[in-house]
């Protein structure tokens, strides 16, 4: 069964077609500049790869691009061959809590969450629009970042401000990355065991961290929106709220504004003065740049900080799985972190940290918490989210 899998931007449509439930990787791709000059799009394939330019005037023309483009490369031999779409979509608030059949009824249901996800939520959902009117008769399933969250209890995801901000404005923790934490989770309970307790540290340009129990979320780091939690790459993560009002009377610019310079200004980029990419901070920080250096021991602190909260909530994790740009490929930060849990009976084996981007446990033999390297696959998981859909329709 061929599972085409999308994750739609305001400017882009990037995609992945599988074949399953083997979890193969026939062809991916990424469609950029959609509705501005110089659009063009990448498609990889049998070890090949092409790069055309097109004028892509919106997301249905790179859509039917697509389709028209699998079939002249040999890739598929009709569309008939693909049996559903899997779309991202970042918020589904407490609504959508699992994988959804969407429809254009169901879409436009979603879309009055588009004021909580404003810079993604209306890409996500031009992006499904666009395939269930080229494919009409193919099933397309929802998949959303905040779903995987939603086994939060109250006592995490409310925020001690007026109960009635929550019932009149949905105002709580709403997680993402759900689905990244998801893979983990299903990838650590093959390995492990289903009875286990995670804090999985998704950590590239942004990141969260989670606690997960059982296969359910106890809680994660980023809240009402994306930018709360640790340090990332260009957010500020945590911050007292009453900066906001204050730097904007210093700066006389707009709540915003400010909010826009805490999302791209901040993080990594804010305190190092060069990069929001950490590769960048690492090698400044290597070269003695003193504000390299603060930026990455700030970003392992707050990183250690919240896995011994995590611990904590656990009362006790199994492992600890650092995942994603960061996770996967800095033995550097990776043993930044870890060193800042000793405390916790934590340690790293410096041999077996050095690698980049494999399954791997890196943690010492009297390691009290084992400590694992997981590449994540969003992308899988949305094909497997949406398989199971079909196949369950199916049956």
């Amino acid at each position: 069964m061929k599972i085409l899998t999308v994750n739609a931007g305001s400017s882009s449509l990037k995609f992945s077609l599988f074949e399953m439930p083997e979890e193969k990787v026939i062809a991916s791709g990424l469609f950029e500049k959609i509705g501005l000059n110089d659009s063009f799009y990448t498609i990889k394939y049998n070890g090949e790869k092409i790069t055309k330019e097109y004028d892509l005037k919106d997301h249905s023309i790179a859509v039917n691009k697509l389709m028209s483009e699998l079939i002249e490369l040999g890739i598929i031999n009709s569309l008939d061959e693909i049996e559903g779409v899997g779309h991202r979509i970042l918020h589904g608030a407490q609504e959508f809590s699992e994988p959804t059949v969407l429809s254009e009824e169901i879409v436009k249901e979603i879309s009055k969450y588009n004021e909580l996800g404003p810079l993604h939520n209306p890409a996500n959902l031009m992006g499904a629009s666009s395939f269930i009117k080229a494919l009409p008769n193919v099933i397309n399933v929802g998949v959303f970042d905040t779903a995987f969250h939603q086994t939060m209890e109250e006592k995490e995801y409310l925020y001690p401000v007026p109960y009635e901000w929550y019932e009149l404005y949905g105002i709580r923790k709403y997680g993402f990355h759900g689905t990244s934490h998801k893979y983990i989770s299903k990838v650590m309970s093959e390995a492990l065991g289903p009875d286990i307790k995670i804090i999985s540290c998704h950590i590239g340009n942004g990141g969260s961290l989670c606690a997960i129990k059982n296969g359910k979320v106890v809680d994660t780091t980023m809240g009402f929106t994306p930018l709360a939690g640790i340090m990332m790459g260009s957010r500020s993560g945590d911050i007292d709220p009453s900066i906001i009002p204050f730097i904007m009377k210093k700066l006389n610019k707009s709540a915003d504004e400010i909010i826009t310079m805490l999302n791209k200004n901040s993080g990594l980029l804010g305190i190092s003065g060069i990069s929001s990419d950490s590769r960048d901070v690492e090698s400044g920080a290597l070269n003695g740049d003193p504000r390299c250096i603060l930026a990455e021991e700030m970003y392992a602190q707050k990183i250690a900080n919240y896995i011994a909260v995590y611990n904590n909530l656990l009362d006790g994790a199994d492992a600890i799985v650092l995942t994603a740009g960061v996770g996967e490929n800095s033995k550097t930060m990776r043993k930044m972190i870890i060193d800042r849990i000793h405390s916790l009976g934590v340690y790293i084996d410096d041999k077996l940290n050095d690698f980049r981007g494999e399954f791997r446990k890196i943690s010492t033999d009297d390691s009290k918490i084992l400590v694992y390297v997981v590449p994540t696959n969003e992308e899988l998981m949305i094909a497997l989210d949406t398989y199971n859909i079909i196949v369950g329709d199916k049956n």
